[in-house]
């Protein structure tokens, strides 16, 4: 019988890694397109706070996903960060955003003013030739020497101290660690994460999380080099410690940093600033959604790994990967 102990299961590596590449993965000549038109964008705000040294507009830095090489096929925009000087006009969120709209259409005048929203902490660009929108978030800076600065914290408006490019840094050095791997293997958790988002809207598991978790469990000393097993074991320790484990980094902090423990229900920390949980407002709730998919996607996985058919093994990927996952023919 086909797939008994000692024989290699009908779902390998290199079946998940063509997924990717293929379905998942935001293709090299997209993500150099990408980059290029928010080069063009950070080109022309450069020549506009040379031209107005008396405006707050200090420098524009390119952030997310993109950035970080971890964004899916299915990116619809990009992330970049405006470092602009405390003033008057940046005291208040809504202000701040009103006013960065004015500057950014000052910067494009031959665009509509309907290509430029101000969003709940940031403003969208919509670009009409490539339909890619730019989030450009407002970071409120004072000079820092590692570009630390206030950032207006998405869906709750407050303010958070981070650095675009110590974030980049932390990803780079997970990626150098193992090559090409981790990076696929966050994406491939955020393509997960994307498919049970399309089955269950109340189902929260934001990409930076995701990165977090990851970037833990690699430094914990999992190898990534091969795909099934990995995410197998990121789903296992998922529902192993139910996420109340503490997650936490040292790169640019000491653990001493940290605030004391069970302020929230999940504790995972921005590894640029120690009082930023990036979990704190998730709910129990919102804990146990995660736990609960994790369990059907190591279940999943472990009946792929023993399936006695290929029809099953790639019925049982599909329940992590989705239906558009087809095995050896992804």
């Amino acid at each position: 019988m086909a797939n008994q102990i000692g024989i290699e299961s009908y779902i390998q590596h290199a079946d998940i890694a063509s997924f990717a590449e293929n379905r998942v993965n935001l293709g090299r000549d997209d993500a150099k397109g990408y980059r290029e038109q928010v080069n063009r964008l950070r080109e022309r705000l450069a020549e506009y706070i040379r031209d107005n040294p008396d405006y707050s507009l200090v420098k524009m830095l390119h952030s997310g996903s993109v950035m970080k090489g971890t964004a899916l096929k299915t990116v619809n925009d990009m992330d970049v960060a405006v470092y602009i000087q405390p003033s008057e006009e940046t005291v208040d969120e809504r202000r701040l955003l009103l006013w960065l709209v004015d500057r950014l259409r000052e910067v494009y005048p031959q665009m509509g003013s309907d290509q430029f929203n101000a969003r709940d902490h940031c403003v969208a660009i919509s670009f009409a030739g490539s339909g890619l929108d730019v989030d450009v978030a407002p970071v409120i800076y004072e000079g820092d020497s590692q570009d630390r600065g206030y950032l207006i914290v998405k869906d709750t408006g407050e303010r958070v101290l981070t650095s675009i490019p110590l974030h980049l840094d932390f990803i780079r050095r997970r990626k150098d660690a193992q090559p090409r791997h981790f990076a696929q293997v966050v994406r491939l958790m955020k393509w997960w994460v994307r498919e049970r988002k399309s089955a269950d809207e109340s189902f929260r598991f934001k990409s930076f999380m995701v990165e977090l978790l990851c970037a833990h469990l690699a430094d914990e000393g999992l190898k990534m080099s091969d795909y099934p097993s990995a995410l197998q074991a990121t789903f296992a320790y998922i529902v192993r410690t139910g996420l109340r484990e503490r997650i936490y980094f040292t790169d640019y902090y000491k653990a001493s940093a940290l605030p004391s423990a069970g302020r929230a229900v999940m504790e995972i920390f921005d590894p640029v600033n120690p009082d930023n949980d990036v979990a704190a407002k998730y709910t129990d709730s919102d804990r146990e959604r995660i736990i609960e998919a994790s369990k059907d996607a190591l279940d999943a996985l472990t009946e792929a790994r023993y399936a006695t058919t290929q029809e099953r093994a790639i019925a049982m990927w599909q329940v992590v990967l989705g239906p558009a996952f087809r095995g050896k023919e992804s």
